[in-house]
């Protein structure tokens, strides 16, 4: 991303000696703008109609100027192909990209601004308004390309000594220069002289990108309070500022507080609804808070979005088939089979999109087994289930996230001793990886729909404010209401015990309570070892042994 500072006086050689793409679906547009740089110099000129091309001609030809209309038909847009290019590190960083536009709306500014564009220019266009834009950029292209080049190299420090240098003999890029400087030293991990630069800009001038900086710095260093608040005051100060909102949401995660987290994304996603992997972010993060009418319309405009994006991915449209699985299971009303019906058609587009994948395939499969299944269509997803059994049956090759979606059908059809074992087969496979035990953990305790599930977790967390508060009966009440839902949870059977161990002591040799706690703690007598409630289960079958001698 070039700075936008001085504005030089064109010069017609600095066009020359520069190549420039020009990408427009009018061919009279492109005609014109050929002409117009060729009379302010420029030689080397290359046309383009739409996307493919473009990128196809960036991937073997270096350019030093790409001018590309927003709206290009059909396909991919103007911010396609810069978030493309940019992707692929088809941009050098002394590149300049241009976005021509007729069209002003926000959601197009806030779009293309979010892969930083160095400059736009609003159709009609002239020839005294390129030569002058387009001039001062090449201006200041030329004083920062051995900066530039040397970060196209990734040699940091060579590019910070001549950052360094280049203060004092071009003072005028300054604020060009500190950004860069700051942004070299946290990549090379130096926080200390980063936060001094941007607290020299700060103690100077408030500008947004330098408190931006200095709150990525607080983040690095886990001063996660401080940098929460700082920037919760730059998006009050600057409610457009996208990349704040990321980096705030990032923070409130590294504070545990995912709930807040999602409201921000939430806020962001309304003032810049056209970023494809903001709009992921959120899908996952609600989907962590259980918020599914949140994933679901999250996942929906990733799906959306990503269509003519270089971010297009297979499991986003996995992800929007299985909430909306989740959101349909159980409910055969109108609304949930609607819901059945939109999960289908996403596997259905999965399928088209990636052609000749027999993984992806299995996984839709899979997937619509369980869609039928919580439509209580059982005759179809036994149906299908059978008919994928075959392929199903060495399952270290299924990998973890099909061998996860296999078990989840598996329960829902009621084999659940088919399931434990495939979940054992996998713990054992990805014992290495805490995050894998965790969600296979999850799915050995939780193995209901998502409606039973939530309400399991409600009951679980007010029975333990009932236990704090000293409420024993009502808790126990509680509990056993969330194990009829879930009787085999190691950790709803543990709160149980604890309970009744509690209820034991205010009610000394009654025999009944001790007989519950073995009943409850006798659920879990398979837990295995690795399980994060085994060392809780011990250590309540150490405390029941004691009242028994």
């Amino acid at each position: 991303m070039i700075a936008r500072g001085a504005i030089a006086v064109s010069d017609t050689g600095a066009f020359g000696k520069l190549s420039y793409l020009v990408i427009d679906d009018f061919e009279s547009f492109r005609l014109s703008m050929r002409h117009m740089l060729r009379s302010c110099g420029a030689d080397n000129i290359e046309l383009a109609a739409s996307a493919r091309p473009a990128v196809q001609y960036c991937t073997y030809n270096h350019v030093d100027v790409v001018l590309c209309d927003y709206n290009l038909g059909e396909g991919k847009n103007g911010q396609h192909i810069l978030e493309e290019l940019r992707h692929k590190k088809l941009l050098k960083r002394s590149s300049l990209f241009l976005m021509v536009t007729s069209e002003t709306s926000r959601e197009m500014v806030m779009g293309a601004r979010e892969n930083q564009p160095d400059a736009y220019l609003t159709k009609p266009i002239n020839r005294a308004m390129l030569e002058k834009r387009l001039g001062s950029l090449i201006c200041q292209r030329s004083a920062l390309l051995p900066i530039n080049r040397e970060i196209d190299r990734e040699n940091y420090p060579e590019a910070i000594s001549l950052c360094v240098t280049a203060l004092a003999r071009v003072p005028r890029y300054k604020t060009w220069l500190m950004k860069t400087l700051g942004e070299l030293y946290f990549l090379l991990g130096d926080l200390s002289h980063a936060i001094k630069v941007y607290e020299e800009i700060l103690s100077q001038r408030e500008l947004s990108w330098a408190r931006l900086g200095r709150n990525k710095v607080l983040l690095a260093n886990h001063r996660y309070d401080e940098a929460v608040e700082s920037l919760r005051h730059l998006l009050a100060n600057h409610p457009d500022y996208m990349e704040a909102y990321d980096l705030l949401a990032e923070g409130l995660e590294l504070q545990n507080r995912p709930g807040q987290a999602q409201k921000i994304l939430e806020r962001a996603t309304r003032y810049s609804p056209n970023a494809v992997l903001r709009q992921k972010h959120l899908a996952e993060l609600a989907e962590s808070n259980q918020d599914m009418e949140t994933a679901a319309e999250a996942w929906r405009k990733t799906v959306h979005l990503g269509a003519h994006s270089i971010h297009d991915s297979a499991s986003h449209y996995l992800s929007l088939s299985q909430t909306l699985c989740d959101l349909s299971e159980g409910n055969t009303s109108k609304e949930g089979e609607m819901r059945a019906k939109e999960a289908f058609s996403a596997l259905s587009t999965l399928e088209k999109r990636f052609p000749n994948n027999d993984i992806l395939k299995l996984r839709s499969q899979i997937i619509q087994c369980r869609i039928h299944a919580g439509q209580e269509h059982l005759q179809e997803a036994e149906a299908i289930l059978e008919s994928v059994r075959p392929k199903l049956k060495n399952n270290r090759s299924l990998g973890l996230e099909t061998g996860l979606d296999y078990a989840k059908t598996l329960y829902r059809l009621g084999h659940g001793s088919e399931a434990k074992r495939l979940l054992g087969e996998l713990s054992e496979q990805f014992g290495e990886n805490p995050e894998a035990i965790k969600r296979i953990e999850s799915l050995l305790d939780e193995p209901v729909s998502f409606h039973t599930k939530i309400n399991a977790r409600r009951l679980n967390r007010e029975g333990i404010a009932a236990f704090e508060s000293g409420n024993l009966k009502e808790a126990g009440n509680t509990f056993s209401r969330a194990l009829e839902m879930i009787p085999n949870h190691p950790a709803l059977n543990l709160n149980q015990v604890q309970v009744l161990l509690k209820e034991h002591g205010t009610a000394a040799g009654n025999p009944d309570l001790t007989e519950r706690c073995r009943h409850h703690l006798d659920r879990l007598a398979d837990l295995p070892e690795q399980h994060g409630q085994y060392r809780r289960y011990l250590a309540l079958q150490r405390k029941l042994k004691a009242l028994d001698q």
